[in-house]
């Protein structure tokens, strides 16, 4: 799909669905695309076993992306294990004796025997690029289209996307679904709100780039028919 093509669906999304955050598209790739540039916040001070990265968690830098499109390596993701799995750029024994894990089990927030079910991107990817679908920068093909949304958003994306799956915790594994082919929404998890500051009402979605222009379609018409619903709906309780 040219870039045009994808700037269009992203000013799309953002009208039908009426996003206070614009899409941000996902790319994952073997090498950082030619002139994007590089995520440059400082590499934090280590932790006591050994994390460390320029964010949080990986999901913080989809509240980045929303505002810029940039590049990220391997290591910019290596504070939160949890990300650092799902995002395909580390294994479970990789990461299992960290100490952030270790929190995560000795608080019951997850169960030990749970973790092996928690998807994953598929393959090692060199880079991981972000930025506004909207705005899409050159030489990104985006992956993943991630959208921050609220009850009423999420509720015009299920009448519209049959398959969409609901998902909890932890946030982040919905990226692996939807570069699998599986669009998913979650309700969001402790972790990722705090280290992304997400708002209490919002949630994410994450839609497949792969037939985007489709389910863009799909939305527009259960928007659509949604609000001939409500129009009828505020005509008839007029009578009460």
């Amino acid at each position: 799909m040219t870039r045009p093509a994808w700037q269009e669906l992203g000013r799309r999304l953002t009208e039908v669905l009426h996003l206070a955050v614009p899409p941000v598209a996902i790319a994952f790739g073997a090498e950082v695309p030619v002139d994007l540039p590089a995520f440059d916040a400082p590499m934090s001070e280590p932790a006591l076993d050994g994390r460390r990265g320029r964010v949080p968690a990986s999901c913080a830098f989809w509240i980045h992306g929303a505002e810029r499109s940039f590049s990220t390596l391997p290591a910019d993701h290596g504070n939160c294990s949890v990300g650092r799995y799902t995002h395909g750029l580390a294994k479970l024994e990789d990461v299992a004796g960290n100490e952030d894990v270790t929190a995560l089990f000795e608080s019951g927030w997850v169960r030990p025997e749970a973790v092996g079910t928690i998807p994953a991107v598929r393959t090692r990817p060199g880079a991981i690029s972000y930025g506004p679908l909207s705005e899409l920068a050159p030489g990104m093909e985006p992956d993943v289209v991630l959208l921050r949304v609220n009850g009423r958003q999420l509720m015009v994306l299920s009448d519209a996307l049959p398959g969409l799956s609901i998902q909890g915790k932890p946030q982040c594994h919905i990226v692996a679904l939807a570069e699998r082919g599986i669009p998913a929404a979650s309700v969001g998890c402790a972790l990722s709100r705090a280290r992304t500051g997400m708002r209490p009402e919002e949630m994410t979605c994450a839609l497949p780039a792969a037939g985007l222009g489709e389910a863009v379609e799909a939305i527009e018409h259960s928007a659509a028919v949604d609000s001939e619903v409500a129009h009828y709906a505020a005509s008839d309780a007029r009578r009460f």
